[in-house]
């Protein structure tokens, strides 16, 4: 159970479907009840899919372009610490590479669910990495199945808000949104300088 609170609490700080759902809201605001539900069915699964393969086959990319898991620690934590500091500054859409272009292309999209939402506004290289070092840390098939639970359970919770995101949106404003979004920015901050942290002492402790 601890395993699995920890494991839950870091993936949805770190995906973070709050500061997705305005964006969500501007790609589906002309779409219908039906259109919405469908999109955001879809961009939960395509998050879990494009996340277990990551959990699953990222030791062997790795091992392919020799790099280090404490080189991924410490690449992936300085990627979340970025989006805990963009949080903060209310620029989370423009450093994920939501840029006018971006969403220009994006509302001619028939759909939306695959990019950019679920990549890489869900399934961003932080998340990428953070998998990639739990496969690394937990080895047993219990604590896989434990973090592979604690994901879905993640999704879940994305698809329930992204279906709920205009009322959401609505309810929060943008000035309650922007305040979560700050406190979320912090903890993501402080799971990313964690993530740097442990990495160092493991190679210090090499030496």
């Amino acid at each position: 159970m601890e395993l699995f609170l920890f494991t839950f609490a870091a993936l949805f700080s770190v995906i973070n479907p709050l500061g997705t759902l305005p964006i969500f809201v501007g790609l589906t605001q002309d779409d219908d009840l039906k259109s919405r539900k469908r999109a955001a069915f879809f961009t939960a699964l395509n998050t879990f899919i494009i996340l277990i393969i990551s959990f699953f086959t990222g030791k062997y990319i790795l091992s392919f372009f020799g790099i280090s898991i404490n080189s991924l620690r410490i690449a992936g934590g300085l990627i979340i610490v970025s989006s805990g500091f963009a949080l903060l500054s209310g620029n989370f859409a423009k450093h994920k590479g939501l840029d006018k272009r971006v969403k220009d292309d994006a509302f001619q999209r028939d759909d939306v669910s695959l990019t950019p939402l679920a990549i890489p506004m869900l399934a961003g290289p932080g998340t990428i990495s953070l998998l990639i070092s739990y496969y690394e840390s937990y080895h047993n098939s219990l604590q896989i199945i434990t973090v592979v639970s604690a994901l879905l359970v993640v999704c879940f919770i994305v698809f329930i808000m992204l279906r709920s995101a205009h009322f959401i949106v609505k309810w929060l404003g943008a000035s309650g949104i922007n305040a979560v979004s700050r406190i979320i920015g912090f903890i993501i901050i402080a799971i990313g300088i964690e993530y740097i942290c442990g990495a160092v002492m493991t190679i210090l402790g090499k030496i």
